[in-house]
Order: structure tokens, then sequence, then C-alpha cells
């Protein structure tokens, strides 16, 4: 597991809690967890706390899989010796594993060219500008390519981890630790067209100045707008609102408004009884073929698809909840604006669909094992069928070719 400083502390703790504890009295096999510094310390994560990692970057050399949980800005490039040191793990054989912004240490190293992979959605479109190469999904909850895997923000990396431990040692060895964290083993959701969108935005822009025009935006997302509206509501050019909200957020103004709309069309969807047509109105689209385009682009389905399922999904007992009693026609009060920044805006409170125990919900190879292949471009890309040995670090035979 290799740390930077500056990392968020719960991307962090997830390959601890899920390969640096031993819990073989459960039936959870055992992988040997070395926690490697890939900077000088001591490391620094959120809430101010100070680790000290036991290992550097040497102990790379003695993984089967390394594990890269975070990075600390999109903006940043990782430390050269460090992407030295996973492409030679690489080289050697090692499995690559990159959990929420890790993509981007991994995506620096050169090792997703040309593959797909994923990260969070709200730094998806900066991963993919920034290389090109790389065949970013936003929509995948994890993405399995053989020797390098990534995954989507924060909790997708306890499914991608589960994920490896299935791959290892099987699915009741996957079950029994889903259990332990009390997670579902795996969650279905975004393959049934239940994914969901977060109307958060990064912790940077909170004492900006531009966090007064995205809270007109979200209590104004009922009106028709644009990002030149936006712009004039923050006394700046177009270009220049344009380069200061990406760099606050990593995405466009305009994808982030289109965002927040479809967010607020999933909420309506959820709560309400309106129409289509009438949701459309209410989110500030211009019609609702914008909508049913949009939302199909973000969520996998199509505004009605989506209730349909949602409703069959919720719990029987479970009464109707407008969105506001009063006025369902009127955003949220700027005092309750704060609390939906922060968290998601759809909740789905109902018990998982019944689905095959042995579907998968991202993109995993088609075959169980991964037998020796060479990319177009002749690099090696060692795939074997990983047991609990090539868990444990310790001496790695080199790659054949």
């Amino acid at each position: 597991m290799l740390l930077f400083s500056g990392g968020p502390i719960f991307e962090s703790s997830i390959p601890l809690s899920v390969f640096g504890i031993d819990r073989q009295d459960a039936g959870v096999p055992r992988y040997r967890l070395l926690v490697c510094a890939g900077e000088e310390g001591p490391l620094r994560t959120t809430g101010g706390l100070e680790l000290t990692a036991p290992y550097g970057l040497e102990a790379l050399s003695r993984a089967g899989t390394v594990v890269v949980p975070t990075w600390r800005s999109i903006s940043q490039a990782p430390p050269p010796e460090a992407l030295d040191a996973i492409r030679r793990a690489h080289e050697e054989g090692a499995r690559i594993i990159g959990l929420c912004t890790g993509a981007f240490v991994l995506a620096a190293a050169g090792l997703l060219d040309g593959r797909p992979a994923t990260t969070h959605w709200m730094y998806a479109p900066t991963l993919a500008k920034r290389y090109p190469s790389v065949h970013v999904d936003p929509r995948e909850l994890f993405v399995d390519d053989g020797d390098v895997l990534t995954s989507a923000g924060t909790a997708a990396g306890i499914d991608l981890c589960l994920h490896v431990v299935r791959t290892d040692h099987g699915t009741e060895a996957a079950a029994a630790l889903a259990r332990r964290l009390v997670v579902p083993p795996r969650r279905s959701d975004w393959q049934t067209g239940q994914r969901h969108l977060d109307r958060s935005l990064p912790e940077e822009i909170g004492a900006d100045p531009l966090a007064e025009v995205v809270a007109w935006a979200l209590e104004h997302l009922h009106e028709q707008f644009d990002v030149e509206a936006l712009a004039a509501r923050a006394y700046m050019s177009r270009r220049t609102f344009d380069r200061r909200f990406r760099s606050l957020t990593g995405s466009a103004p305009l994808q982030w408004l289109i965002t927040q709309r479809v967010l607020q069309a999933q909420r309506l969807l959820e709560t309400s009884d309106y129409s289509v047509d009438e949701v459309a109105g209410r989110c500030g689209f211009r019609s609702p073929v914008a909508l049913r385009g949009h939302f199909r682009r973000q969520l996998g389905s199509s505004p009605a698809s989506y209730r349909a399922a949602y409703r069959a999904r919720r719990p029987q007992d479970e009464p109707d909840r407008p969105d506001r009693p009063d006025r369902p026609d009127r955003p949220l009060p700027p005092a309750e604006l704060p609390a939906l920044r922060r968290g998601p805006v759809s909740q789905i409170l109902a018990a998982p669909a019944k689905a095959d125990p042995d579907t998968y919900t991202a993109r995993v190879p088609d075959q169980p094992a991964r037998p020796e292949v060479s990319d177009p471009s002749g690099r090696n890309r060692l795939r074997t069928a990983r047991g609990l040995g090539a868990a444990l670090p310790g001496p790695r035979d080199r790659p054949v070719g």
C-alpha cells in the first residue's frame, strides 16, 4: 500500500481494513500488508493527522499487489521516484490498483495508456483530458483490466478490494469479509441503472467567492439560465469563469450545471408524481427531450425507467414523500442548501434488488484466469491467476519474455 501526504483518510483506510487485519477466525484469508511511504514523511492526511509509514519505496519490489488508495490533488504531479517504483513493480509482475484519485498516479506512471479505467465521476473529465490515451468511463464502479485495476470514488474502493479478494480466494472468502465490514458482497445498482450522483463540491470551494455563485445556482435550478449568467454574477468573463471554476471543481461549469439539473430531476422522480415533462420544467431543462438525453447519458436509463426501478425497490411501507409539501415547485431555502451540498441528493432507502449472486457490478475480465499476453505496443503485461501465495510479499519471479 503506497501512501502520499495530503490524501483523505477514508480512502487511505480502505486497504488497511480489507488487507491489513487478520480475520482468519471469520474465514477470511490473510494478506500480508506493507504500508509504504511514497515520499518523505511524516505524511499528513485530512484532519491534520500525521502518519509514519514503516516501509519506503524499496518495499514495492517485494509486492505481488501494489495499492495506491488516493492522490492528494489532481492538479499536482506525483513524485517521480514513486512513479519509477510503481513502473518497476508492474514490469516485475505486480498487480497495480488505483482507488479513486489513485488512478491519476497510475496514469502518470503510464500504466493506463490504451486501457479502460475509471475514477471519481467529478474528476473523470480531467483524467480523460490530461491523459487522452486512457479510456475513461466514469459510469463504472470499478474496472478490472487484468494486472491494472481502478475504482470510482470513495466507497467504490471497498467494492474493488472485495473484488480482489473474490478473485484471489473465491466468493465465500469475499462474502465473509463483506459480512465483517457490514457491506454488500456485490453492488448491483451500477449495472441495473440505479446509479447515483453526488451534489457535493470539493472542500476547496467553501471559502472561495465562487461559492456564492454556486449557492445561487443550486437555489435557482428551476429557472433557465446558462453559464454566461453565472459568469456575470461572478463579475468575470466567460473564459475567466470557466478557468477558475475548473481549477476548483475539476469539471467545466456547463457539465457541472447539467449534472446538478439531472440530480434535481433524479430527486423529483424519486419523491414526487410529476410527469417527466413537468420534471424537465422544474429542473431548468428547456424541453423534456433535453432532460431525457442528459439523464440517460449520466445515469444510464430513461427518467421513466429510473422512476419505475426506484419504486420497485422501495419498501412497501415507506410513505410517499413529496419534495416540498408546501410548495414542491420551489427550491429549498438557503438554510438547507449547505446540507445538500455536503451530501447526496437522493438516498436509495430500499433493500438491495434481488439479482443473480454471480452478477458482477463492474467491468471485469471475461476469463477468470489471466494468461500472459502482450499488448499491441509490445509492452509485457503479465496476467496470472493469483492465489494466497501470490498475495504474500517475498521474492517474485521475473516476467517471461
